[in-house]
């Protein structure tokens, strides 16, 4: 799971309820227990290029909940072959990927936004079983409170 932001944090918790191997990708080591208390069972820091390297070849599934635009590269490189890449963040810019990467790794690239209903009454279900529920935040509605909440969601912290 690349973000543990509002999509990341539930794709967490579902996928560690199906029994997954749950991996986070972060840009922040400060998300690391967040992420282990949400399920994950290994953190790795996008920005440190040993642990990076270290982990290539190891994913056979990436879910990127990032919006903000990133380069997708070095996630690819983390995938096994014919591996799977779905983004359901939506970055203004295009995904920029090497051909190369393409070459070797023979990956799929798809995306997804939401199912229909009986996918979706599939998913609540699920949660209702798993007792899945969304993180929250409230702050006081004040202009102070929500220009600092909106900075705070800008920064991704």
């Amino acid at each position: 799971i690349v973000g543990l932001g509002g999509l990341g944090h539930i794709a967490v918790k579902l996928g560690a309820a199906m029994g997954a191997h749950v991996t986070v990708i972060s840009t922040s080591e400060s998300k690391r227990d967040d992420a282990m208390k949400l399920g994950a069972k290994t953190f790795l820091v996008s920005k440190d290029d040993e642990q990076m390297k270290t982990a290539m070849n190891s994913l056979d599934l990436i879910i990127d909940t990032v919006s903000a635009a990133h380069d997708v590269g070095p996630l690819i490189n983390l995938l096994k072959f014919e591996g799977v890449y779905c983004a359901i963040g939506a970055p203004t810019k295009p995904l920029e990927i090497g051909a190369f990467a393409l070459l070797m790794k023979r990956p799929t690239i798809t995306g997804s936004l939401i199912g229909g209903m009986k996918e979706t009454q599939e998913m609540l279900d699920f949660c209702g079983k798993h007792n899945i529920t969304c993180d929250i935040e409230k702050i006081e509605a004040t202009p102070e409170t929500i220009k600092e909440a909106y900075d705070r969601t800008v920064k991704a912290d």
